[in-house]
């Protein structure tokens, strides 16, 4: 099968870099998926998860953030704020940042400080959702 080559950043390390066969990715209309030999594009990332197989065949998951893909002449980098394994991701870190995103909200807020909450909100619960469905609760 075609591969091409994959680098996903985040703020805090290179999470991948490698040749890849396949991403799928949450992006603003949906999932959308990247192959071998894409059309060149620009475009974001959504709060969830990444997933992408390797030449050995093996599938790979990545919870994130919200980021952009660029993919240009078979080069495909992913930049987003976090990337995690399922298995690293803390459940009770993410819970508490859930509890605390739920109670800002339930408060008024300015309209960017609700952004903030929801964005807050989101994360977590992508974390929570990734780690109860690859890790076990």
């Amino acid at each position: 099968m075609n591969t091409f080559k994959l680098k996903i950043i985040a703020c805090d390390r290179v999470f991948y870099e490698g040749e890849c066969e396949m991403l799928v990715f949450s992006g603003s209309d949906g999932k959308m998926g990247i192959m071998a030999n894409h059309e060149s594009m620009t475009t974001t990332v959504e709060i969830g998860e990444l997933r992408y197989k390797t030449p050995d065949g093996e599938e790979h998951v990545a919870i994130t953030s919200d980021g952009i893909i660029k993919c240009n002449h078979n080069h495909v980098d992913v930049l987003v704020y976090s990337c995690e394994k399922p298995e690293e991701i803390d459940a009770f870190r993410a819970k508490e940042a859930k509890e605390r995103a739920m109670e800002q909200l339930s408060h008024e807020q300015s309209i960017m400080e609700y952004h903030i909450s929801t964005a807050s909100l989101a994360r977590a619960m992508a974390r929570l959702t990734g780690r109860d469905k690859y890790v076990g609760g």
